[in-house]
């Protein structure tokens, strides 16, 4: 779950305005719900394209190959991706038309513009929450952290998404999760029943498509000893500490830390963390340059205390980069047997399999074949599929089971 402020106003002078025919549209006008007609909540294009934002434009563009792979699908679902006016980014698409709606921003046009504008047609919300108002709507949410893990969060994220979720948990038609554990973290706490619940796992082979820079290992100066990355998050269930404290010890002397990500070293020294001399911060990176970066390092290490899916893994193990992870969540459903686990809380533990890694070619090599493997569970298309299944189901649309098998 991304910890984004309540209420936030990012910068919102890149803007893009699409007409179905990929055309400039002027006007945000109230949506033409002649017939039935399905609209996607498109705030995440307001963010960055990470954690749930990039699950969200993943699934979109997919949906949108989709259809137009199978002209059958593109007649039976009027699909149309719905923008707020200070969006930050537009994906290219063909067949999921594009329309701009409402003058508001960020919560108050998911909340007020969204409802009102797309009256008549079902609403669809990838990033945890959606608009409270409507009935007629699906909304996926990644995990129920803010319940389980409230110390990872402000108070009035907390606040809201306490407020939200549940409220979103009974009026909305269907709510989807990504993995099994996050079904069971949202029946635990209340949010919504498992009757209701219909499990997508996300994909990971968008990290295919990102042509690696080359450049970036030696660029940021990492090719002189064998490094291990991980993500720079503060947030306490990332549980970034752990990694600190397993490169003070002496055995990984010779090895780096390598942090990508807009944490910062002050920040974990002001919660009382100490660095070791090993540890590099690199900063907010590129795709392309995190893409090089794992095809050159000894791993990835995810040390999280809990994980409503777990990305980053996923994608490590696209590129063949080994992962060492946390048995915590929805980690081991994920990665399966192609990850070496460590205690979460034994930094002695993740000082031992590190060292094993970089030490041992062949452990490396075994890891690699298991994780590519394990990676390719994991598709955009499949994951599209299965939405498009539940939105068929949900308004009882009659489409061809062999489309979406």
């Amino acid at each position: 779950m991304n910890a984004e402020s309540f209420p936030h106003n990012p910068d919102s002078s890149e803007r893009t305005r699409t007409s179905p025919a990929g055309h400039p549209q002027k006007g945000t006008g109230e949506a033409d719900c002649t017939g039935h007609k399905i609209f996607i909540n498109g705030r995440f294009l307001a963010a960055l394209p990470a954690g749930v934002h990039r699950v969200a434009e993943e699934m979109v563009i997919a949906m949108d190959r989709l259809l137009v792979s199978a002209p059958a699908l593109a007649a039976a679902f009027d699909l149309t991706l719905a923008i707020p006016g200070n969006i930050r980014r537009h994906p290219k698409l063909d067949q999921v038309h594009s329309q701009p709606m409402g003058q508001l921003t960020q919560i108050f046009w998911e909340q007020l513009d969204l409802p009102r504008l797309t009256l008549g047609g079902l609403c669809v919300s990838l990033c945890n929450v959606g608009p409270l108002a409507r009935r007629d709507a699906i909304t996926m949410m990644h995990d129920a952290q803010v319940f389980s893990m409230p110390a990872s969060y402000s108070p009035a994220f907390r606040l809201w998404y306490r407020f939200a979720q549940p409220l979103i948990g009974r009026r909305h038609k269907r709510i989807l999760t990504v993995s099994e554990f996050s079904k069971s973290e949202l029946v635990h706490y209340g949010i919504a029943p498992a009757e209701k619940i219909s499990v997508i796992p996300n994909g990971s082979d968008h990290i295919l498509r990102i042509p690696p820079d080359h450049t970036a290992t030696a660029r940021l100066e990492l090719q002189e000893t064998p490094y291990i990355l991980a993500l720079a998050n503060v947030q306490f269930h990332k549980n970034i500490r752990i990694l600190l404290e397993a490169f003070a010890a002496p055995a990984l002397e010779h090895t780096t830390l390598a942090l990508f990500g807009s944490a910062t070293k002050a920040d974990f020294e002001s919660m009382g963390h100490k660095v070791p001399a090993n540890v590099r911060f690199l900063g907010r990176i590129s795709d392309a340059e995190l893409a090089g970066l794992m095809l050159g390092a000894v791993g990835f290490a995810c040390p999280s205390l809990t994980e409503g899916f777990g990305l980053p893994p996923l994608e490590a193990m696209q590129l063949g980069c080994p992962v060492i992870a946390a048995p915590c969540g929805a980690l081991p459903e994920v990665c399966g047997d192609a990850a070496l686990f460590a205690d979460p809380h034994d930094a002695a533990a993740w000082a031992d399999q590190i060292s094993r890694l970089a030490a041992n070619e062949a452990i490396r090599n075994e890891m690699r074949t298991k994780g590519s493997r394990q990676a390719q569970k994991f598709t955009w298309e499949r994951s599209a599929r299965q939405l498009l299944r539940t939105i068929a189901d949900v308004q009882n649309m009659s489409v061809p089971t062999e489309l979406l098998s």
